[in-house]
């Protein structure tokens, strides 16, 4: 490895010393440092040696500082500007063009974007990681670190750009994948002609882009936050669900404790839904009033469905009315209706929000479970598209959960219901996507626990949407 000399080091050092926290953070990451220290020192250590081992160390620099769009240390460090550096990287550029890509959608990312992309990632990269983040490239780094992204994955990136909004940044990404893509095939072809194929197709079955994307994208259905299920058809993620029945769905209400089921009940009749409230149910009675949906075709004939309940309950299940017993378990109400269990909703989105107050464990519980045979499901006369869509896609699965001491204050009104019906309006009147509407609701119980440290507020939100979905 060649060392260096006097003129390399002082380029090197009056560079880092010129720049700020940020920059020198970006720096080290198009550098290809996954480490988080930003320190002048260390970022020195990390420029050093990329230098070393670099043969086009100057164009190297060079189109470091254009990147950080540094264009004082290009003219008094190195002597040029940018149009000179620009021209020079006509005919060749040095970064690997993923880290570019990474650091560019960095820099046009808004502290909002920020914030909706750590929510989304909080149930993929550890608590302790996404308090640390300051920016993009941050989580970026853990999720590498993960092998979630890399320069030939970037799937993750691409559909969490999606969630959020920035359909402009998700093309940028779509665009490098296409072009990573054709560079790939080229080469392939290339090689192909330089030596014959050792194992020639023995059929024209297997088509050229099966065999580009199987070498390029292995694992192309990795997916951030929680599963998100595709379709096995030719569908694009631009696609919306369709909205459009009217009514746009049934919205079964279970309020066991008398609070906020009303409220729930005119949020929803605005937005257009059935609406069908029951209160005041035991465990038993909330698996009978579910499985009686199954009863009226009619409610599963519409684009949607909701279910709301809130309920007492355990880490796991909920009680209804009931002051002890086995309760109905959280995971039995999703069962109900994934498209094997009721194919008429399949291919729909099914969006459940839970407010659960939760009971010490404590409390005696009968020895009694629901079987899965008491989990009844429609029938279905005609073909069923349970065999195209993973049973458990298109679900949106909100779970919010508290104290049950807060029951005990005087008109209490769960901090959570309030504000999702508050963000629900809103998401009407400007059309916003439901993952949205749900940063919102997120932001309202952070700021709610943090002015009440004693009354807090847990959120778990999990979903398989394969679409858009706005609730207007």
């Amino acid at each position: 490895m060649a060392t260096l000399n006097q003129r390399q080091l002082q380029v090197i050092n009056q560079t880092v010393e010129a720049l700020n926290g940020c920059e020198r953070s970006r720096m080290s990451y198009l550098c290809g440092n996954l480490d988080t220290d930003n320190s002048v020192a260390c970022t020195k250590e990390v420029l050093k040696s990329k230098v070393m081992c670099h043969e086009m160390s100057h164009l190297f620099l060079t189109e470091l500082m254009l990147h950080l769009r540094r264009f004082d240390i290009l003219k008094k460090v190195y002597q040029t500007n940018r149009f000179e550096v620009e021209e020079a990287l006509k005919h060749r550029k040095v970064l690997p063009r993923f880290r570019v890509l990474m650091a560019n959608i960095n820099e046009d990312m808004a502290h909002d974007d920020l914030e909706s992309v750590k929510f989304l990632l909080s149930g993929t990269l550890p608590r302790d990681k996404m308090d640390k983040a300051q920016s993009f490239l941050d989580v970026v780094i853990e999720l590498e670190k993960l092998d979630i992204v890399s320069p030939e994955r970037v799937d993750s990136v691409e559909e969490c750009l999606r969630n959020i909004g920035r359909v402009d940044l998700a093309k940028k990404v779509t665009a490098y994948k296409t072009s990573v893509v054709t560079s790939e095939e080229h080469s392939s072809i290339q090689q192909r002609h330089r030596s014959p194929c050792p194992f020639p197709p023995s059929n024209g079955s297997y088509s050229r882009q099966q065999t580009r994307q199987a070498r390029s994208y292995p694992n192309a259905a990795t997916n951030i936050s929680v599963p998100v299920c595709r379709a096995q058809n030719s569908q694009s993620q631009l696609d919306c669900y369709k909205f459009n029945t009217h009514p746009r769905g049934v919205c079964v209400i279970i309020d066991c404790v008398g609070n906020d089921g009303d409220m729930l009940e005119q949020t929803f009749k605005a937005l257009h839904f059935k609406v069908i409230l029951y209160k005041w149910l035991s465990a038993d009675d909330t698996l009978s009033a579910l499985r009686g949906i199954f009863s009226q075709r009619e409610n599963l004939e519409c684009d949607s469905f909701v279910c709301c309940i809130i309920s007492r309950g355990g880490a796991n299940h909920l009680l209804g009315t009931d002051l002890y017993g086995a309760g109905l378990h959280l995971d039995d109400v999703r069962r109900l209706f994934t498209a094997d269990a009721c194919p008429m909703l399949a291919g729909k989105p099914k969006l459940f929000f839970i407010q659960r107050y939760r009971v010490p464990e404590c409390l005696p519980r009968a020895m009694m479970e629901h079987r899965d045979e008491d989990l009844e499901t429609d029938g279905f006369d005609g073909l069923s598209r349970c065999e195209f869509i993973p049973k458990d896609a298109d679900v949106f699965w909100s779970h919010c959960w508290t104290d049950e001491g807060q029951l005990e204050q005087r008109n209490h009104r769960s901090i959570y219901l309030k504000a999702l019906t508050e963000s629900l309006h809103k998401g009407q009147r400007r059309k916003t996507h439901l993952i949205n509407v749900h940063i919102e609701v997120n932001g309202a119980v952070y700021e709610n626990n943090k002015r009440n440290p004693g009354a807090h507020y847990h959120i778990d939100l999990k979903h398989t949407l394969r679409k858009d979905l706005y609730l207007q």
